[in-house]
């Protein structure tokens, strides 16, 4: 198969390193761990909605539009991320945020001030009745806005990470590494959406599985699923079948999302001691967490590799430096 790739903006530093972790490996005394460096995409401290916004931004311009509008919570990669963008291509960039504005501007919120965002705040409002107001606001003024959804998870977005998948048999072809599973932190979907249909495309038979962050497995399983299909008949590959790559593990949702606890804590300082490798706080951490954890009990074991897809995020540990240390 061969996706029909649509048009893209060369934004992300690519190929991203694909890295061993060797003091980390030994620690835990289990398989080998790998980790995709997806935090060094290089728009305004990296993470992996750059390579969405390549395919997101592509569109918008070639739809003549000249305002980003985007949603996510005070502390989202995708919202500074979505912003950065914006500004390397001069378009404006409004983004709803969900919540109060907090008493203290820091660490993502930073840096989309600096990058000349609009924010607005929902407050005690769903998102999805301050959006539309957004939209409007944004036309009033004679821009043409385009909207990009959380995460930047749609079949735009979801089609990077297909691409991604592609890169990364590349690289583990070059190195003569098989990889038996995959653990990505997954939340809004499209990440992980893009991955297993990208895994169906270049024949990778790793498994890979989603920590939730933040939903039930079987809900964001189905959510996985349907936008891994939308995304194969977006790409003109017809219809795939994805669904039965599409694992979820709900086993780490802790105390919510943006929830710090004792497991988030071990897993940052784990990695940043033995590898000087920073991790999150909302979704490394977390899924970093996880795979930790299912080491100990055994669901890896030595003789196997494990690739830790690294989504990015740190520019928001400023934020949680109360929870963190």
């Amino acid at each position: 198969m061969k996706p029909n790739y649509p048009s893209r903006l060369p934004i992300a530093h690519l190929p991203t390193p694909l890295e061993k972790l060797e003091r980390l490996t030994r620690h835990l005394g289990g398989p080998d761990i790998y980790i995709k460096r997806d935090d060094q995409t290089g728009l305004a401290g990296g993470g992996n909605k750059t390579r969405k916004l390549e395919f997101l931004v592509a569109d918008a311009l070639k739809h003549g539009c000249d305002h980003l509008i985007t949603t996510g919570a005070a502390q989202s990669n995708h919202c500074r991320q979505t912003a950065a963008a914006a500004a390397k291509y001069g378009l404006g960039c409004s983004l709803v945020l969900c919540g109060q504005m907090p008493d203290t501007v820091t660490g993502n919120l930073l840096l989309n001030h600096l990058l000349g965002a609009h924010l607005y705040w929902t407050g005690e409002r769903d998102r999805s009745q301050v959006i539309p107001e957004v939209v409007a606001e944004v036309e009033t003024m004679g821009r043409k806005p385009y909207l990009i959804p959380l995460g930047g998870s749609n079949v735009w977005g979801a089609t990077g990470y297909v691409l991604a998948m592609e890169e990364l048999a590349t690289q583990l072809s070059r190195a003569n590494v098989n990889i038996d599973f995959v653990i990505v932190g997954s939340s809004s979907g499209g990440t992980q959406a893009g991955m297993v249909l990208g895994a169906r495309v270049v024949g990778f038979h790793g498994r890979i599985i989603g920590i939730s962050i933040d939903h039930p497995a079987e809900e964001l399983q189905m959510h996985v699923a349907a936008l891994a299909t939308a995304t194969a008949t977006h790409l003109g590959l017809g219809t795939t079948a994805v669904a039965d790559l599409v694992d979820v593990n709900d086993d780490y949702l802790g105390g919510g999302y943006a929830v710090v606890g004792e497991a988030e804590r071990e897993a940052i300082r784990m990695v940043a001691q033995l590898e000087g490798i920073l991790l999150d706080p909302v979704y490394t951490g977390r899924a970093m967490a996880g795979l930790i954890d299912l080491i100990r009990w055994g669901a890896f074991t030595r003789g196997q590799s494990v690739l830790f897809w690294h989504t990015g995020g740190t520019a928001a540990l400023p934020a949680f430096a109360d929870k963190l240390l």
